[in-house]
């Protein structure tokens, strides 16, 4: 399993060569370097400990200050733990940059939803309200409290209240690299993820996947390199096919040959035949000679 740390910049589309539009999600992702490694032995799991994003010296506490010197790396706003058997590869001092997942790979993201207040309980548990009627008197209430009978001392744990709605950790499923640039530091992701704009987000190899994920398409305005790169590559690919239909023409057309060549000389052979036949003298015309 992979994972990096990222920020939540907003969302945007972008466009495919075929037309096709991609609603994504841009994830700033600047490098992510190890100040930690945690092993089984001395703290009982197996994890590193990443620095997000650079901050002044005189804005961190001394006992950060003590991990970075430790680390022999520079003061980072944050500090991240990320599991997995493919992160322990990296040692104190490394960055991980945004090329470690590809284009088309499935992830996982986790984040903050986003904090709504204190909100009430139909609008935070997706409630039905009452009947509208000035009569009424009950619109958007709480409903009943009564339990059933059981323990009518106090409200049954669980019970859908008012309160503080949002601000948990989320995390949403299944969704798609689109692209992925480490020299402008950012991934685009398919669809919506948890949190508001600047909220720091891990995004993570997909821990359940896709049976059958959907090919992502090429993007127009790819930076000239892979412009190049993925020129060139349809060129070799349509060469090759040009090749084989040749290929299979000139294989085709040697059969043909073939198949014609036979069949003329099976036909000199029968004409050959047919005349030494006929030249042949009769059982007829021997007796007549005796």
């Amino acid at each position: 399993m992979k994972s990096i740390i990222g920020r939540k910049m907003g969302m945007t589309e972008v466009y495919a060569t075929d037309g096709t539009m991609y609603a994504v999600t841009v994830v700033e992702v600047l490098p992510n370097v190890v100040t930690l490694k945690k092993s089984k032995e001395h703290d009982g799991y197996e994890s590193i400990q990443v620095g997000y994003e650079d901050k002044k010296e005189k804005n961190v506490t001394k006992p950060l200050q003590g991990i970075y010197k430790k680390a022999n790396v520079a003061t980072k706003a944050g500090l991240y733990e990320l599991k997995g058997d493919e992160m322990m590869k990296y040692e104190i001092g490394n960055e991980i940059k945004a090329d470690l997942f590809q284009i088309g790979d499935v992830v996982d993201v986790l984040g903050v939803s986003k904090g709504r207040g204190f909100s009430g309980t139909i609008k935070r548990w997706n409630g039905k309200i009452g009947p509208k009627g000035h009569g009424s008197g009950y619109h958007r209430q709480q409903g009943s409290f009564a339990n059933n009978g059981r323990c009518n001392n106090r409200v049954i744990p669980g019970k859908h209240m008012s309160g503080h709605m949002g601000n948990q950790n989320a995390t949403v499923l299944n969704l798609r690299i689109v692209d992925v640039n480490v020299e402008k530091n950012y991934i685009l992701v398919l669809g919506g993820i948890p949190g508001p704009k600047k909220g720091i987000v891990e995004i993570r190899t997909a821990i359940k996947g896709l049976k059958h994920p959907t090919k992502i398409k090429t993007l127009v305005n790819l930076p000239k390199a892979e412009q190049e790169a993925m020129e060139k590559a349809e060129a070799e690919a349509r060469a090759a096919e040009e090749q084989l239909a040749a290929e299979k023409a000139a294989k085709a057309a040697e059969e043909a040959k073939a198949a014609e060549e036979a069949k003329a000389k099976q036909a000199e052979a029968d004409k050959a035949k047919a005349e030494a036949e006929a030249a042949a003298p009769t059982d007829e015309a021997k007796a007549e000679n005796k």
